[in-house]
Protein backbone atom coordinates (compact mmCIF):
# COMPACT_ATOMS: atom_id res chain seq x y z
CA UNK A 1 0.00 0.00 0.00
CA UNK A 2 1.59 3.62 -0.87
CA UNK A 3 1.32 6.32 1.40
CA UNK A 4 -1.25 8.45 -1.23
CA UNK A 5 -3.74 5.06 -0.64
CA UNK A 6 -2.70 5.04 3.27
CA UNK A 7 -3.99 8.42 3.44
CA UNK A 8 -6.88 8.09 2.35
CA UNK A 9 -8.05 5.21 4.18
CA UNK A 10 -6.77 7.06 7.21
CA UNK A 11 -9.62 9.92 5.79
CA UNK A 12 -12.10 7.20 5.26
CA UNK A 13 -11.74 5.64 8.75
CA UNK A 14 -12.15 8.83 10.64
CA UNK A 15 -14.95 10.31 8.42
CA UNK A 16 -16.66 7.07 9.29
CA UNK A 17 -16.16 7.10 12.82
CA UNK A 18 -17.04 10.87 12.98
CA UNK A 19 -20.30 10.24 10.84
CA UNK A 20 -20.98 7.26 13.29
CA UNK A 21 -20.84 9.19 16.45
CA UNK A 22 -22.47 12.33 15.09
CA UNK A 23 -25.31 10.01 13.75
CA UNK A 24 -25.52 8.90 17.22
CA UNK A 25 -25.77 12.19 18.73
CA UNK A 26 -28.50 13.38 16.57
CA UNK A 27 -30.77 10.22 16.60
CA UNK A 28 -30.78 10.66 20.45
CA UNK A 29 -31.54 14.25 20.16
CA UNK A 30 -34.41 13.27 18.15
CA UNK A 31 -35.56 11.03 20.24
CA UNK A 32 -34.73 12.37 23.62
CA UNK A 33 -35.67 16.14 23.34
CA UNK A 34 -37.57 17.06 19.98
CA UNK A 35 -39.61 14.10 20.48
CA UNK A 36 -40.79 15.34 23.68
CA UNK A 37 -43.65 16.96 22.53
CA UNK A 38 -45.43 13.16 21.42
CA UNK A 39 -43.86 12.27 24.73
CA UNK A 40 -45.83 14.35 26.55
CA UNK A 41 -49.07 13.79 23.74
CA UNK A 42 -48.58 10.02 24.88
CA UNK A 43 -48.51 10.37 28.60
CA UNK A 44 -51.78 12.84 28.40
CA UNK A 45 -53.26 10.06 26.37
CA UNK A 46 -52.83 7.51 29.17
CA UNK A 47 -54.06 10.15 32.02
CA UNK A 48 -50.33 10.00 33.30
CA UNK A 49 -50.30 13.64 33.35
CA UNK A 50 -53.02 15.49 35.94
CA UNK A 51 -54.32 18.92 35.58
CA UNK A 52 -56.13 21.14 37.42
CA UNK A 53 -60.21 22.22 37.01
CA UNK A 54 -59.72 24.96 39.05
CA UNK A 55 -60.30 28.14 36.85
CA UNK A 56 -58.65 31.39 38.85
CA UNK A 57 -59.30 34.93 37.92
CA UNK A 58 -56.05 35.59 35.52
CA UNK A 59 -54.53 38.84 33.90
CA UNK A 60 -53.35 38.20 30.30
CA UNK A 61 -50.42 41.18 29.55
CA UNK A 62 -50.07 42.53 26.10
CA UNK A 63 -47.22 45.30 25.38
CA UNK A 64 -48.28 47.28 21.83
CA UNK A 65 -46.53 50.07 20.18
CA UNK A 66 -47.24 51.18 16.64
CA UNK A 67 -50.17 47.85 16.74
CA UNK A 68 -53.33 50.06 15.52
CA UNK A 69 -54.45 47.48 12.76
CA UNK A 70 -53.46 44.31 14.96
CA UNK A 71 -54.76 45.33 17.56
CA UNK A 72 -58.07 45.79 15.91
CA UNK A 73 -58.10 42.35 14.19
CA UNK A 74 -56.65 40.51 16.96
CA UNK A 75 -58.29 42.02 20.50
CA UNK A 76 -61.24 40.77 20.69
CA UNK A 77 -59.53 37.21 20.02
CA UNK A 78 -58.07 37.74 23.59
CA UNK A 79 -61.26 39.48 24.86
CA UNK A 80 -63.67 36.67 24.47
CA UNK A 81 -62.37 33.93 25.50
CA UNK A 82 -63.86 31.31 27.67
CA UNK A 83 -63.03 31.79 30.63
CA UNK A 84 -64.42 32.82 34.00
CA UNK A 85 -63.09 35.67 35.19
CA UNK A 86 -59.99 37.62 33.68
CA UNK A 87 -58.70 41.08 32.81
CA UNK A 88 -56.43 42.20 29.44
CA UNK A 89 -54.11 44.37 30.29
CA UNK A 90 -52.61 46.31 26.54
CA UNK A 91 -49.69 48.67 27.46
CA UNK A 92 -49.50 51.59 25.05
CA UNK A 93 -45.28 51.89 24.65
CA UNK A 94 -45.35 55.37 23.19
CA UNK A 95 -47.52 54.43 19.87
CA UNK A 96 -47.43 57.34 17.19
CA UNK A 97 -50.43 55.38 15.31
CA UNK A 98 -54.12 55.15 16.47
CA UNK A 99 -53.84 52.50 18.82
CA UNK A 100 -54.19 54.93 21.52
CA UNK A 101 -58.05 55.21 19.71
CA UNK A 102 -58.66 51.98 19.34
CA UNK A 103 -57.88 50.77 23.00
CA UNK A 104 -60.37 53.48 24.27
CA UNK A 105 -62.95 52.24 21.37
CA UNK A 106 -62.63 48.52 22.41
CA UNK A 107 -62.79 49.81 26.64
CA UNK A 108 -66.41 51.19 26.00
CA UNK A 109 -67.30 47.40 24.53
CA UNK A 110 -65.15 45.00 26.94
CA UNK A 111 -65.32 46.13 30.77
CA UNK A 112 -62.37 43.26 31.52
CA UNK A 113 -60.02 45.79 29.31
CA UNK A 114 -57.52 48.32 31.25
CA UNK A 115 -54.62 49.89 29.75
CA UNK A 116 -51.92 51.71 30.68
CA UNK A 117 -48.42 53.85 28.66
CA UNK A 118 -45.11 54.09 28.87
CA UNK A 119 -44.46 57.83 28.02
CA UNK A 120 -42.82 59.40 24.93
CA UNK A 121 -39.31 59.85 25.44
CA UNK A 122 -38.58 56.70 27.80
CA UNK A 123 -34.79 56.10 27.56
CA UNK A 124 -34.34 52.56 28.26
CA UNK A 125 -32.87 50.33 25.41
CA UNK A 126 -35.79 47.94 26.18
CA UNK A 127 -38.96 50.02 26.25
CA UNK A 128 -40.92 46.60 26.13
CA UNK A 129 -39.40 45.16 29.02
CA UNK A 130 -40.60 48.67 30.94
CA UNK A 131 -44.27 48.14 29.37
CA UNK A 132 -44.02 44.30 30.66
CA UNK A 133 -43.42 45.67 33.97
CA UNK A 134 -45.40 48.19 34.57
CA UNK A 135 -48.59 45.65 33.48
CA UNK A 136 -47.51 43.51 35.44
CA UNK A 137 -47.78 45.86 38.49
CA UNK A 138 -51.03 46.73 37.60
CA UNK A 139 -52.55 43.01 37.06
CA UNK A 140 -54.74 42.57 39.54
CA UNK A 141 -54.56 38.77 39.63
CA UNK A 142 -51.56 36.17 40.71
CA UNK A 143 -51.27 34.09 37.17
CA UNK A 144 -50.33 36.16 34.56
CA UNK A 145 -50.41 35.29 30.80
CA UNK A 146 -48.56 36.77 28.07
CA UNK A 147 -49.05 37.04 24.64
CA UNK A 148 -48.04 39.93 21.66
CA UNK A 149 -50.34 42.63 19.62
CA UNK A 150 -49.85 40.64 16.82
CA UNK A 151 -50.51 37.19 17.68
CA UNK A 152 -54.19 35.73 18.52
CA UNK A 153 -55.31 32.52 20.08
CA UNK A 154 -56.12 29.84 18.13
CA UNK A 155 -58.93 28.78 20.03
CA UNK A 156 -61.20 30.74 22.78
CA UNK A 157 -60.01 27.62 25.39
CA UNK A 158 -56.52 28.96 25.37
CA UNK A 159 -56.84 30.66 28.43
CA UNK A 160 -58.45 27.50 30.00
CA UNK A 161 -55.58 25.50 28.44
CA UNK A 162 -53.00 27.69 29.96
CA UNK A 163 -54.45 27.78 33.38
CA UNK A 164 -55.17 24.20 33.50
CA UNK A 165 -51.03 23.53 34.40
CA UNK A 166 -51.21 25.39 37.62
CA UNK A 167 -50.70 23.80 40.80
CA UNK A 168 -49.00 24.84 44.31
CA UNK A 169 -45.76 24.10 42.65
CA UNK A 170 -46.19 25.96 39.12
CA UNK A 171 -44.61 29.19 38.85
CA UNK A 172 -44.19 28.61 34.43
CA UNK A 173 -45.95 27.37 32.03
CA UNK A 174 -44.55 27.29 28.50
CA UNK A 175 -46.29 26.36 24.89
CA UNK A 176 -46.37 26.98 21.24
CA UNK A 177 -46.57 30.29 19.14
CA UNK A 178 -46.81 29.51 16.20
CA UNK A 179 -46.60 31.65 12.59
CA UNK A 180 -49.43 31.78 10.05
CA UNK A 181 -48.62 29.86 7.26
CA UNK A 182 -48.20 31.76 3.54
CA UNK A 183 -47.04 31.03 0.37
CA UNK A 184 -43.30 31.25 -0.36
CA UNK A 185 -39.83 29.95 0.85
CA UNK A 186 -39.29 32.76 3.19
CA UNK A 187 -42.56 31.72 5.24
CA UNK A 188 -41.33 27.95 5.12
CA UNK A 189 -38.14 29.07 6.27
CA UNK A 190 -40.42 30.79 9.41
CA UNK A 191 -42.45 28.23 10.02
CA UNK A 192 -40.16 25.56 9.95
CA UNK A 193 -37.74 27.89 12.44
CA UNK A 194 -40.53 28.31 14.91
CA UNK A 195 -41.79 24.85 14.84
CA UNK A 196 -38.07 23.39 15.61
CA UNK A 197 -37.52 25.44 18.08
CA UNK A 198 -40.78 24.73 19.73
CA UNK A 199 -39.75 21.55 19.50
CA UNK A 200 -36.73 21.99 21.24
CA UNK A 201 -37.72 24.29 24.06
CA UNK A 202 -40.78 21.85 25.15
CA UNK A 203 -39.19 19.02 24.73
CA UNK A 204 -36.12 19.91 26.91
CA UNK A 205 -38.76 21.01 29.61
CA UNK A 206 -40.89 17.87 29.39
CA UNK A 207 -37.34 16.35 29.63
CA UNK A 208 -36.91 18.29 32.85
CA UNK A 209 -34.72 20.49 30.90
CA UNK A 210 -36.66 23.77 31.02
CA UNK A 211 -34.60 26.83 29.24
CA UNK A 212 -36.44 29.53 27.33
CA UNK A 213 -40.57 30.28 26.33
CA UNK A 214 -41.52 33.07 24.13
CA UNK A 215 -43.82 36.07 25.11
CA UNK A 216 -46.29 35.15 22.06
CA UNK A 217 -47.49 32.47 24.48
CA UNK A 218 -46.10 31.99 28.36
CA UNK A 219 -48.24 31.94 31.44
CA UNK A 220 -46.06 32.79 35.31
CA UNK A 221 -46.94 34.08 38.71
CA UNK A 222 -46.87 37.49 39.46
CA UNK A 223 -45.62 36.62 42.76
CA UNK A 224 -42.59 34.68 41.20
CA UNK A 225 -41.74 37.94 38.68
CA UNK A 226 -41.00 40.10 41.56
CA UNK A 227 -39.02 36.86 43.23
CA UNK A 228 -36.82 37.34 40.55
CA UNK A 229 -36.43 41.10 40.45
CA UNK A 230 -37.66 41.18 37.28
CA UNK A 231 -35.85 41.97 34.36
CA UNK A 232 -32.96 43.51 36.49
CA UNK A 233 -30.37 41.51 34.94
CA UNK A 234 -30.87 42.00 31.50
CA UNK A 235 -31.89 45.47 31.02
CA UNK A 236 -28.74 46.51 28.94
CA UNK A 237 -30.13 44.16 26.37
CA UNK A 238 -33.08 44.22 23.75
CA UNK A 239 -34.31 40.72 23.92
CA UNK A 240 -34.69 38.95 27.05
CA UNK A 241 -38.15 39.77 28.39
CA UNK A 242 -39.35 36.05 27.74
CA UNK A 243 -36.52 33.72 27.23
CA UNK A 244 -34.31 35.05 29.76
CA UNK A 245 -36.27 35.04 32.55
CA UNK A 246 -37.58 31.76 32.14
CA UNK A 247 -33.80 30.36 32.20
CA UNK A 248 -32.88 32.10 35.09
CA UNK A 249 -36.08 30.87 37.52
CA UNK A 250 -37.46 27.65 35.92
CA UNK A 251 -36.59 24.08 37.00
CA UNK A 252 -37.61 20.60 36.62
CA UNK A 253 -40.43 21.28 39.45
CA UNK A 254 -42.06 24.88 38.83
CA UNK A 255 -41.99 24.51 35.22
CA UNK A 256 -44.96 22.59 33.12
CA UNK A 257 -45.65 22.15 29.17
CA UNK A 258 -48.72 22.93 27.78
CA UNK A 259 -49.46 21.27 23.64
CA UNK A 260 -53.20 20.68 22.73
CA UNK A 261 -53.80 22.89 19.86
CA UNK A 262 -56.25 25.03 21.44
CA UNK A 263 -53.29 26.27 23.59
CA UNK A 264 -51.59 27.63 20.21
CA UNK A 265 -51.20 31.41 19.60
CA UNK A 266 -50.59 32.61 15.71
CA UNK A 267 -48.93 35.53 14.76
CA UNK A 268 -48.60 37.48 11.61
CA UNK A 269 -44.71 36.04 10.17
CA UNK A 270 -42.14 39.14 8.69
CA UNK A 271 -42.43 39.66 4.70
CA UNK A 272 -39.32 40.45 4.18
CA UNK A 273 -36.10 38.73 4.63
CA UNK A 274 -34.09 41.15 6.08
CA UNK A 275 -37.13 41.82 9.19
CA UNK A 276 -36.54 38.15 9.73
CA UNK A 277 -32.86 38.62 10.12
CA UNK A 278 -33.22 41.44 12.55
CA UNK A 279 -35.30 39.76 14.50
CA UNK A 280 -33.45 36.24 14.85
CA UNK A 281 -30.36 38.80 16.10
CA UNK A 282 -32.11 40.09 18.14
CA UNK A 283 -33.43 36.48 19.48
CA UNK A 284 -29.99 35.04 19.35
CA UNK A 285 -28.28 37.92 21.09
CA UNK A 286 -29.87 36.88 24.35
CA UNK A 287 -28.64 33.46 24.26
CA UNK A 288 -25.53 34.17 25.47
CA UNK A 289 -27.00 34.69 28.61
CA UNK A 290 -28.20 31.59 28.92
CA UNK A 291 -27.29 29.33 31.36
CA UNK A 292 -23.41 27.52 31.10
CA UNK A 293 -25.26 23.72 30.81
CA UNK A 294 -27.92 25.09 28.83
CA UNK A 295 -25.90 26.50 26.42
CA UNK A 296 -23.54 23.13 25.81
CA UNK A 297 -26.98 21.50 25.12
CA UNK A 298 -27.88 23.53 22.98
CA UNK A 299 -24.33 23.80 21.05
CA UNK A 300 -24.21 20.12 20.81
CA UNK A 301 -26.75 19.56 18.31
CA UNK A 302 -26.05 21.88 15.44
CA UNK A 303 -22.40 20.99 16.02
CA UNK A 304 -23.01 17.32 15.75
CA UNK A 305 -25.28 18.16 12.56
CA UNK A 306 -22.11 19.76 11.05
CA UNK A 307 -19.96 17.15 11.86
CA UNK A 308 -22.52 14.53 10.17
CA UNK A 309 -23.03 16.40 7.40
CA UNK A 310 -19.12 16.86 6.87
CA UNK A 311 -18.53 13.41 7.52
CA UNK A 312 -21.30 12.52 5.37
CA UNK A 313 -19.25 14.41 2.57
CA UNK A 314 -16.22 12.60 3.09
CA UNK A 315 -16.99 9.36 3.42
CA UNK A 316 -19.07 9.63 0.10
CA UNK A 317 -15.69 10.91 -1.75
CA UNK A 318 -12.94 8.96 -0.10
CA UNK A 319 -14.78 5.68 0.89
CA UNK A 320 -15.05 2.35 -0.32
CA UNK A 321 -18.39 1.01 -1.76
CA UNK A 322 -19.22 -0.51 2.03
CA UNK A 323 -18.37 2.80 3.57
CA UNK A 324 -20.09 4.64 0.38
CA UNK A 325 -23.19 2.14 1.32
CA UNK A 326 -23.10 2.82 5.37
CA UNK A 327 -22.95 6.59 5.33
CA UNK A 328 -26.21 6.85 3.14
CA UNK A 329 -28.54 4.39 4.93
CA UNK A 330 -27.13 6.44 7.89
CA UNK A 331 -28.58 9.61 6.12
CA UNK A 332 -31.42 8.17 5.33
CA UNK A 333 -32.27 6.45 8.81
CA UNK A 334 -31.40 10.61 9.71
CA UNK A 335 -33.51 11.57 7.95
CA UNK A 336 -36.46 9.13 8.29
CA UNK A 337 -36.24 10.19 12.11
CA UNK A 338 -36.76 13.66 11.33
CA UNK A 339 -39.34 13.43 8.81
CA UNK A 340 -41.33 11.57 11.68
CA UNK A 341 -40.50 13.40 14.82
CA UNK A 342 -41.22 16.71 13.19
CA UNK A 343 -44.15 16.27 10.61
CA UNK A 344 -45.92 14.01 13.73
CA UNK A 345 -45.56 17.08 15.86
CA UNK A 346 -46.98 19.45 13.32
CA UNK A 347 -49.80 16.87 12.56
CA UNK A 348 -50.69 17.34 16.30
CA UNK A 349 -51.08 20.67 16.41
CA UNK A 350 -52.62 20.83 12.71
CA UNK A 351 -49.63 22.95 11.04
CA UNK A 352 -47.47 22.71 7.98
CA UNK A 353 -45.37 19.41 6.81
CA UNK A 354 -42.45 19.47 5.47
CA UNK A 355 -40.78 16.49 3.03
CA UNK A 356 -38.32 17.33 0.44
CA UNK A 357 -37.46 20.94 1.83
CA UNK A 358 -36.48 19.33 4.53
CA UNK A 359 -32.91 18.75 4.04
CA UNK A 360 -32.33 22.21 2.76
CA UNK A 361 -33.68 23.99 5.83
CA UNK A 362 -32.00 21.58 8.07
CA UNK A 363 -28.57 22.76 6.87
CA UNK A 364 -29.31 26.41 5.78
CA UNK A 365 -30.58 27.25 9.62
CA UNK A 366 -27.38 26.55 11.32
CA UNK A 367 -25.16 28.09 8.61
CA UNK A 368 -27.77 31.46 9.54
CA UNK A 369 -27.18 31.06 12.81
CA UNK A 370 -23.70 30.53 12.69
CA UNK A 371 -23.57 33.73 10.22
CA UNK A 372 -25.06 35.48 12.97
CA UNK A 373 -23.51 34.44 16.07
CA UNK A 374 -20.18 34.79 14.75
CA UNK A 375 -19.98 37.96 12.50
CA UNK A 376 -23.32 40.44 13.87
CA UNK A 377 -23.82 42.40 16.87
CA UNK A 378 -26.69 43.50 18.05
CA UNK A 379 -28.47 46.71 16.80
CA UNK A 380 -29.30 49.35 19.62
CA UNK A 381 -32.55 50.40 18.04
CA UNK A 382 -36.22 50.15 19.62
CA UNK A 383 -38.56 47.44 19.78
CA UNK A 384 -41.44 47.21 17.37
Amino acid sequence: MNLFNFQFLWIELIAFAVLFVAFAHQLYYYVRYLGGILRQNQRIKKNKISFSTAKPPISVIIAAKDEEENLRDFLPKVLEQNYPEFEVIVINDASSDETNTILDQFKEKYPNLRTTFVPHGTKNISTKKLAITLGIKAAKHDILLFTDADCYPESENWMAQMVRNFNSETDFVLAYGAYLPKNGFLNRLITYDTLFIAMQYLGMAVAGKPYMGVGRNLAYRKEFFFKLKGFSSNLDILSGDDDLLVNKGSTTQNTAVEISKESVTLSEPKKRFKDWYYQKMRHLSSSVRYREITKMRLFAEPFTRGLFYLSLILAIVFGSLITLATAIFLFLARLTAQLIVINKTARLYDKRRYYFLLPVLDILLPLINLYIMTFEKQKKVRWK
